[in-house]
């Protein structure tokens, strides 16, 4: 079982369905993820809650059409796929991001070139 897919899916099936809520496992490489698409404005609000071990995802809608439209896992269990700082891919001509697991923690395709950091692309997101 992949974690990051789960998650990632769970909030593109959230979108799609409509909900205004969406619960996610914890964990904090799950935590941090979502606090970074939380800070590129695909999502709304992210809080976890300790006893259950879940995490609370508020979901944005910007005239009843989701923030979200896709996301696609790159780097799987199976096959891990790395780039260096050069060759980050970009999403859809800049209009979306990749995500990238970097030495210093996730960050975006745009950070990770900036920093000149390259790393895990874990996923697409537009």
């Amino acid at each position: 079982m992949d974690p990051v897919a789960d998650a990632l899916i769970r909030i593109k099936n959230g979108y799609l369905t409509g909900r205004l809520v969406v619960s996610i496992r914890y964990s904090k490489l799950i935590f941090k993820l979502m606090k970074l698409l939380q800070d590129e404005g695909y999502l709304e609000e992210v809080a976890k809650k300790e006893k259950d071990r879940q995490i609370i995802v508020s979901l944005k809608y910007i005239l009843r059409k989701p923030a979200l439209t896709d996301v696609e896992r790159i780097s799987k269990p199976s096959l891990r796929i790395y780039k260096g700082a050069k060759d980050l891919p970009r999403v859809l001509n800049g209009l979306g991001i990749a995500i990238v697991s970097t030495p210093r923690g996730l960050m975006t395709d745009r950070k990770a070139k900036k920093s000149k950091l390259g790393g895990e692309v874990l996923a697409f997101v537009w």
